[in-house]
């Protein structure tokens, strides 16, 4: 656990990265979601590209885990935790391609917007690791709302 920080603070970090952590996972399963459901003419550039995103996710799932962890917390690890206290809404395998790949773009917005926040939060405190960790989520998640905004002409 980290000495640097107070139990306060290590209480507002770790409770701030536990809703990240439950979006992570439910923007995982969406993701896996498309890239096995997806049909039709984008087929081939949305599986591939899906196939990308989920892999990366999947250890992104679990760093936010091992930071919560080292701030002296339990991860959340439920399916019933993660809805409560994530807000990506499951994807739908009937949908067409072009709305699985906009309902992804939506996912990978609400996470950015829930981040930019910890980060400064994280930073207040200098809490490096935290910061650091988040602007790496960051930068994944605004370049996938940019990929997948572009594949739909956006």
């Amino acid at each position: 656990m980290p000495n640097d920080f107070n139990q306060q603070e290590r209480d507002q970090i770790a409770d701030s990265l536990k809703p990240i952590l439950a979006e992570t996972f439910q923007l995982y399963v969406a993701t896996q979601n498309v890239h096995w459901n997806v049909t039709g003419p984008l087929f081939q550039p949305v599986h591939a590209l899906t196939e990308e995103q989920y892999l990366e996710l999947a250890p992104a799932i679990d760093e936010i885990a091992e930071r919560i962890r080292a701030l002296g917390h339990k991860a959340p690890a439920t399916m019933q935790k993660y809805m409560d206290l994530g807000s990506i809404e499951d994807g739908d395998e009937n949908a067409s391609a072009e709305q699985m790949v906009a309902a992804l773009k939506k996912g990978h917005e609400t996470l950015a917007r829930r981040i930019r926040p910890v980060i400064a939060a994280a930073a207040d405190i200098a809490d490096d690791v935290t910061a650091g960790l988040l602007t790496d989520r960051l930068t994944v998640h605004e370049k996938a709302q940019w990929m997948l905004g572009a594949m739909l002409g956006r």
